[in-house]
């Protein structure tokens, strides 16, 4: 069997590069993209280490809408095709939603909604013409209900659901499977770098993240998820309890809501 060839942005640190290292362990080939290009190179080398059958590094600013076509170009054409495209880079939010910025909510709705929507509609053709592929995507359990100082990073998540899903319906007799990775509390650096109302960094771990999952356990979830092409996977703890309470009891989710803890 050739190698699959896996796209992961966000794949510098957290669950993205959790990921990465956990297909390199099955041997997949791997594009890698995010800011930092140097964090990348190190993802790369511990991935080859593991055993992943060839590595390439796309270091890029997802929030630059204007070249996010000819990212996918060029990721594509590294190998002349990708199996899977992993949507997981995010940035996250913390203030009011009278008090946040429209330029905050702006970049947050930029990289964690127009970017992935940029790049399935640039590589989702190809994956058609070559017969079929995977979409993967990273919302959250807030993408399921809405609560405090997230106007903007649960906008984000809502979108992307009912953006995945609906390729989801349209495509899936060319043989296009769509799996949405919703997680909750998971160990990674996502509040460090969580814009403030006013843009700059949050630059602290929330409580509730602190307590999460590890990336690695994460990783292990997602990947046997998306090799399995399951519709969506929940990723986390007793907090993942919310999604149904909210399907279920949805007055009593909206009151809890109102109450829940930073995450």
């Amino acid at each position: 069997m050739k190698s699959k060839i896996v796209w992961i942005t966000g794949a510098s640190s957290g669950m993205g590069k959790a990921t990465a290292l956990e297909f390199a362990k099955k041997g997949y080939t791997l594009i890698l993209t995010a800011l930092e290009a140097d964090l990348l190179e190190q993802v790369k080398q511990e991935a080859l280490g593991l055993g992943a059958k060839n590595v390439f590094v796309l270091p890029f600013d997802l929030s630059k809408k204007e070249e996010i076509t000819a990212l996918a170009e060029q990721a594509w054409n590294l190998c002349g095709r990708i199996d899977i495209m992993y949507n997981n880079a995010g940035i996250s939010q913390r203030g009011t939603t009278v008090e946040t910025e429209m330029r905050v909510i702006n970049k947050v709705m930029d990289v964690n909604y127009f970017a992935p929507v940029l790049i399935v509609k640039s590589i989702l053709p190809k994956m058609i013409q070559q017969g079929g592929g995977q979409l993967a995507v990273t919302t959250s359990i807030a993408g399921k209900f809405g609560f405090p100082l997230r106007c903007a990073y649960c906008s984000s998540k809502h979108a992307l659901n009912g953006f995945f899903e609906t390729v989801a319906a349209e495509y899936y007799k060319d043989n296009i499977r769509v799996t949405i990775v919703c997680p909750g509390r998971v160990q990674t650096n996502i509040s460090l770098y969580a814009l403030e109302k006013d843009g700059t960094p949050h630059g602290k771990m929330d409580k509730g993240q602190a307590s999460g999952i590890s990336v690695e356990k994460a990783g292990k979830q997602i990947v046997k998820a998306i090799e399995k092409q399951k519709r969506e996977v929940l990723v986390g703890r007793k907090e993942l309890l919310m999604v149904y309470v909210k399907r279920f009891f949805p007055a009593l989710a909206a009151k809890i809501a109102r109450s829940i803890e930073s995450m």
